[in-house]
């Protein structure tokens, strides 16, 4: 659910996903692809101890 809304509300990972439905690829990979960016950047958020801030997509 949370890629679902970042697709719709972040502007860096709305991008992402049309780029990626744009070289093909299926909704529901394209959404799989968001959900493991939102992972990464929250796994490099808690190891640096940083807030999270609009441009870090």
């Amino acid at each position: 659910m949370p890629a679902l809304v970042a697709i719709r509300f972040n502007p860096e990972l709305k991008a992402k996903y049309r780029q990626l439905k744009a070289a093909g690829k299926a909704p529901k990979v394209a959404i799989t692809a968001i959900m493991r960016k939102i992972v990464v950047i929250a796994n490099a958020l808690l190891r640096d101890g940083r807030k999270w801030e609009a441009s870090m997509a």
